[in-house]
């Protein structure tokens, strides 16, 4: 007996779902400090064209062959060409999202952590090197960071295990409203700090001179990259939109939502780094080093108001890692469900089992496996590198060209304007068309360059 598909209810819960999955932690730490390093508005400008040129028509790619078949990444791939070696695309993007869940699911499980110290300890430090070496001895730890990753991975399954509609759409409706709330009253907090104004003009002023190619190629790879694109997470929720919604919309609207969060985080955070008299850092130190440190300053003068700031940080920080988790989650789970035939709960155990192992050798990678080296890299950093360097470009890469130069432009151009309904001239497909053939490709070319070659 043939199973039901699921459906997201409309086009709202679409959006949230795949700006869920776009909407992670590197819109809170890489994002600003990107912003401030290479041009600050002028940078922004870029960045917005970039997401519109490049990344909307990638990811309009990944969504049309997702709501065309209603099927996940592997039987989609069999359905539009059956007998060829596109299957292997399929297959890749079931694997890319599961390896990257495993390394993600550790980092939200330190998030898990430091909430739970900002509720029941608050932080407490000198200087930031207190704050750093306490974060050391944390990620080196083999239990709590165990424990930690575990409870995160758990709370993903348990969203995953509910369904498309009671659980993944449900968690999304209520976490990005949510998210959205949170880092809007950090933000006012961090900007109304004394000494702040230079942390806003590190976001705001443009620095032309600091646009350069390697900017160019960095505002081009951090829209790629934001949006989840290449990994399959985009093509399976897409392919639980209503075959009456309009792709297009959705992802004008995927988009607008994740430059929106990103440029608040900026203004959420940024500030606040500069009011306490630090320079910014990229990666998750800005996250588990400097901001503690931070709180733990602004504690002297109003400990309460501190604490309660660090909380809600926090607390966004582990829903911002949940909604992107549970994206690459489902996507091992929908390849389990409709190719192998597996009810839901079994799925989602499985990729649980499978995903907790090779997190948990990733954690541990900081500790008792800190010696075990891969190329050069810790476990942690290889599936990091794997993933970003190679995996989300190759996949992005077969996906425009599956789209562009092996689908029926027809079938392409029937989706984009939802049946013909839409009320979009020639003009704006052709403007896709051109892009998704000609801009896209070498576009990923050059990210995967930068990024191999950084």
């Amino acid at each position: 007996m043939e199973r039901r598909r699921e459906l997201f209810g409309g086009r709202s819960a679409a959006i949230f779902a795949l700006a869920g999955s776009a909407i992670g932690l590197g819109n809170i730490w890489r994002f600003p400090y990107m912003v401030g390093q290479t041009g600050g508005a002028a940078f922004i400008i870029i960045y917005l064209v970039c997401c519109l040129l490049l990344s909307l028509p990638i990811f309009l790619a990944e969504a049309i062959i997702g709501h065309r078949t209603q099927a996940g990444t592997f039987g989609a791939m069999e359905q539009l060409a059956p007998g060829t070696k596109w299957k292997w695309l399929g297959l890749l993007t079931v694997v890319s999202p599961l390896i990257i869940l495993s390394y993600y699911s550790v980092v939200g499980g330190w998030s898990i952590g430091y909430l739970w110290q900002s509720v029941t300890a608050g932080f407490h430090a000198s200087d930031i090197g207190t704050v750093s070496s306490a974060y050391e001895r944390f990620i080196s730890a083999p239990w709590r960071p165990l424990f930690f990753h575990t409870l995160f991975l758990l709370g993903c399954a348990a969203i995953v295990s509910a369904g498309v509609k009671s659980g993944i759409e449900k968690f999304n409706k209520i976490s990005m409203p949510l998210l959205f709330v949170l880092i809007v009253l950090i933000m006012c907090y961090s900007i109304a700090l004394p000494g702040a104004s230079e942390g806003v003009a590190y976001l705001v002023k443009p620095d032309f001179s600091k646009i350069t190619p390697s900017a160019v190629a960095a505002a081009m790879g951090q829209s790629f990259f934001s949006l989840s694109l290449g990994v399959g997470t985009i093509l399976t929720y897409s392919s639980y939109i209503r075959r009456d919604e309009n792709i297009f919309v959705t992802g004008l609207g995927t988009v607008a939502f994740d430059l929106m969060f990103a440029l608040i985080a900026g203004f959420a955070i940024m500030p606040a780094v500069f009011a306490a008299g630090i320079k910014p850092g990229a990666g998750p130190g800005l996250i588990f080093e400097t901001l503690p440190y931070i709180f733990a300053k602004m504690g002297a003068a109003a400990p309460w108001l501190s604490a309660g700031v660090a909380v809600l940080f926090f607390v966004t920080i582990v829903f911002a890692a949940f909604t992107s988790a549970i994206s690459m989650f489902e996507v091992g789970v929908a390849y389990l469900v409709e190719q192998r035939g597996l009810s839901r709960r079994r799925a989602t155990v499985l990729i649980f089992i499978g995903t907790w192992l090779l997190g948990a050798v990733c954690s541990l990678s900081f500790g008792p496996l800190s010696g075990v080296k891969i190329f050069g890299q810790t476990i942690f950093g290889f599936c990091d590198m794997l993933t970003s360097n190679f995996l989300m470009t190759f996949g992005g890469l077969l996906f425009v060209l599956f789209v562009g130069w092996k689908m029926d432009k027809s079938a392409v151009r029937d989706e984009f304007t939802c049946g013909g309904t839409a009320r979009f001239n020639c003009a704006v497909f052709d403007a896709f068309w051109f892009l998704l053939r000609y801009v896209a490709p070498p576009a990923i070319v050059i990210i995967f360059l930068t990024n191999f070659l950084a």
